[in-house]
């Protein structure tokens, strides 16, 4: 799979382990940066890393901020992006089973960084449940529509 990451200053160190984690799981990671600790803007990675899942280029997309809440909504603001904030398996499974999240955002400053890269890994994984949520997936692309103007 091909996975965009990137991150704020707050979430740099849990960035690197999710990507270096994923690498050695043998995914092909697209890192959008930031690339250190000195303080960025977390909407201009968020966006980054939505565009590349948006566009195609990237299969999913993972971001890390403080909270994951900003990245999150900054992601979000990119047509054709399900970003969700999680912070735990349960929340990760539930955003790919009922709402096909591509984006997973993720709290380096809430969870453990072991956790969140146990958390991400296990994100990789998890498929959409499909079904009955299908409808309910579709409703939330249609907002796309919405937000353009039409």
């Amino acid at each position: 799979m091909r996975i965009a990451v990137g991150s704020d200053h707050a979430g740099f160190a849990v960035k690197q382990a999710i990507a270096q984690r994923l690498r050695d799981d043998g995914h092909d990671v697209v890192d959008h940066g930031c690339s250190g600790e000195e303080a960025v803007d977390y909407p201009d990675f968020g966006a980054a890393v939505a565009r590349s899942v948006a566009s195609g280029d990237c299969d999913r997309g993972i971001c890390v901020c403080g909270t994951g809440i900003g990245i999150s909504m900054a992601a979000n603001k990119v047509a054709g992006v399900r970003a969700a904030t999680v912070h735990d398996m349960f929340t990760a499974e539930m955003s790919r089973q009922h709402n096909d999240a591509n984006v997973l955002c993720l709290g380096a400053r809430v969870i453990d960084p072991g956790h969140a890269v146990e958390v991400a890994e296990y994100w990789i994984t998890v498929p959409f449940g499909d079904g009955r949520h299908s409808g309910r997936v579709a409703k939330i692309n249609a907002l796309d529509d919405f937000r353009a103007g039409t």
